[in-house]
């Protein structure tokens, strides 16, 4: 076998999420943890972090079915930080949920968020003590985020509500009236002043991250959903973009037709985009949106890509996805837009492109020279042809998986594949595998695709307990998290790195591909 020459852009990642760093109260945050992380990456020469949405959670933990389009996760702020810096006392520490829960191999979701609502207060309480350049250095970060004030608004709104949608508050707040929500902001100006301060501290403490990240060399790899929760900040504030009546009824939703794998399909209620009003505004939201994104990552997944040609609609008042059709989408203009406003012919964008993809779809993806992504789980079907087998993923625009975040881990997938498909994988090895997760993770960084990424969970050899997400089953997920970083991680981070090095992946080629697939 005949390794390839070392390519500029020939590179390494690991996808972990924030919230399973370790050493942190409750849920892993943008502090100490994560730039130990990102130092532990560039000593091994892996050039990418990758992880899921970096807003904040529905309440089962869900980052895909979140509150804001814009925000980010309160859960990720890092208290000590803000004692160093003088934000709050030392003192205060000891004030908020769950101060001495540090080493927990899950997240306790509820605690979490209790303990993000704490730590706004405290931040309130200790702001009236801060010096005038904080001030005006916040005052002006929150004059520059359109998006701000509707999202605090909502926030606190659903915490009167006690969760309750907004389609079940108050009539002329739920109908986002001006003067009514005056008259409320008013009057609740100390509550909102803790969302606002939140988030502040939030992009603060990230954008310190991504400062330490560049300097390192490490890109961060970033994710988007395609559709927006119908019970969020952005529906609420401007649903003539959505297909949702004044009430919060559903006009169309969205989801996918019926399969091999669901005789009903899948029914996902969050409304659909109307199209018409996006193109007379000339994408001005989705612009905007994505300029957020590219401003916190260097590189961007967007989920659910094939819906940027054409989208399964289901009539609102329908409980199964069968009655549906499909509709074209302006995904050309839009990315058309998008190009023009990075000012680069290749867009930082990698389409999720998994499952039944049409030649249309296909079109849309390689005109604009976006990355699709492949799962080496999926390869072993028996089928010649499966585009995941190794040797059927040609060229180098690709991005190269075991699994992702919804997959089994490795190990569990290997532990429950039936013989057949053991067997075509054992033919590979001779008959000999001893780490099935890094028996894939050999056949991704062998390949052409400019980029490989693997789970932790499966740099790890981790089991079905490290599981991250099972689609369609409530409960249990979001949680998995590392209790500690300890030897094992870095004996597996080290031969991620002796591999990686071996097939022409280091640090260096991160850079490279930002040359070829960015704006940067």
């Amino acid at each position: 076998m005949s390794l390839p020459n070392k390519g500029k852009a020939r590179t390494l990642g690991v996808l972990l999420h924030p919230s399973a760093l370790p050493s942190s109260p409750v849920c892993g945050n943008f502090g100490e943890a994560a730039r130990s992380w990102l130092y532990k990456l560039a000593e091994n020469q892996i050039g990418v972090w990758q992880f899921l949405p970096l807003a904040p959670t529905d309440r089962t933990g869900s980052p895909y079915s979140s509150p804001s389009s814009f925000a980010l996760n309160p859960c990720f702020l890092d208290a000590n930080d803000l004692v160093s810096e003088g934000f709050i006392d030392s003192c205060a520490i000891n004030q908020l949920p769950g101060f001495d829960e540090v080493k927990n191999s899950v997240v306790n979701l509820s605690l979490a968020e209790n303990r993000s609502y704490v730590l706004g207060k405290v931040l309130r309480e200790y702001w009236d003590k801060q010096d005038e350049s904080r001030h005006f250095a916040f005052i002006s970060w929150c004059q520059q985020q359109f998006w701000l004030e509707d999202h605090v608004a909502f926030m606190e709104l659903r915490r009167q509500y006690k969760g309750r949608p907004w389609w079940e508050w108050e009539k002329n707040l739920s109908l986002h009236r001006s003067i009514s929500l005056a008259k409320w902001r008013k009057k609740y100006k100390l509550n909102l002043l803790e969302h606002r301060l939140l988030q502040w501290h939030l992009h603060r403490q990230w954008d310190s991250l991504r400062s330490l990240a560049k300097d390192l060399g490490i890109l961060l790899f970033g994710d988007m959903p395609f559709y927006v929760s119908r019970d969020s900040a952005d529906v609420w504030s401007k649903r003539g973009l959505f297909s949702i009546s004044p009430n919060g009824d559903m006009e169309i939703q969205s989801g996918v037709p019926p399969d091999y794998f669901s005789s009903t399909g899948q029914l996902w209620g969050t409304p659909v985009y109307s199209w018409p009003v996006h193109q007379f505004t000339r994408f001005r939201w989705w612009r905007s949106r994505f300029a957020n994104q590219w401003n916190q990552v260097d590189l961007l997944r967007l989920d659910h890509f094939r819906a940027l040609e054409s989208f399964w609609a289901v009539p609102g008042n329908q409980k199964t996805a069968e009655s549906g059709e499909w509709k074209k989408s302006p995904g050309n203009e839009l990315l058309g837009l998008l190009r023009q406003d990075c000012g680069c012919n290749a867009l930082p964008l990698v389409a999720e492109d998994l499952g039944i993809i049409t030649p249309e779809v296909e079109e849309l993806r390689d005109s604009f020279m976006l990355s699709g992504m492949k799962v080496l789980q999926f390869a072993f079907d028996g089928n010649p042809q499966n585009p995941y087998l190794p040797e059927n993923i040609k060229g180098k625009n690709w991005v190269v998986y075991t699994g992702t975040h919804d997959n089994p881990t490795t190990l569990e997938w290997w532990n429950s594949i039936d013989d057949q498909i053991r067997e075509r994988v054992l033919e590979r090895s001779d008959h000999q595998i001893y780490a099935p997760s890094w028996k894939l993770l050999e056949m991704g960084l062998a390949s052409e695709a400019n980029l490989v990424i693997a789970p932790l969970q499966d740099l790890l050899c981790l089991d079905a307990e490290a599981r991250f997400n099972q689609p369609g089953v409530i409960g249990n997920n979001w949680i998995w998290r590392m209790e500690s970083f300890d030897q094992p991680l870095d004996n597996a981070l080290k031969g991620y790195c002796s591999r990686g090095n071996l097939w022409g992946r280091d640090l260096a080629g991160a850079s490279g591909l930002l040359e070829i697939s960015s704006i940067r």
